[in-house]
């Protein structure tokens, strides 16, 4: 007899990776709780793909965006 995988399946990564299929490039990385990388959403990346009409924050989108970067900040 076969057993029954008895999880209830994520639907936020479910989203994400549909999400993905569509933007690429709104996708990136971030760390969970224990540190491990995960999949995450730029959302302001997303509403600009979304309509071409809704800038958000800073006008220009040049950044450099690294793990630890607000940690560095904050610890200055």
């Amino acid at each position: 007899m076969e057993k029954l995988d008895m999880q209830t399946p994520d639907g936020t990564a479910m989203n994400i990776e549909k999400i993905a299929a569509l933007f690429p490039n709104c996708i990136t990385e971030d760390r969970d709780e224990s540190g491990e990388i995960k999949q995450a959403i730029d959302f302001d990346l997303l509403r600009q793909e979304l309509s071409a009409d809704v800038v958000e924050g800073v006008r220009e989108r040049y950044t450099l965006n690294c793990p630890g970067k607000n940690e560095a900040i904050a610890a200055a």
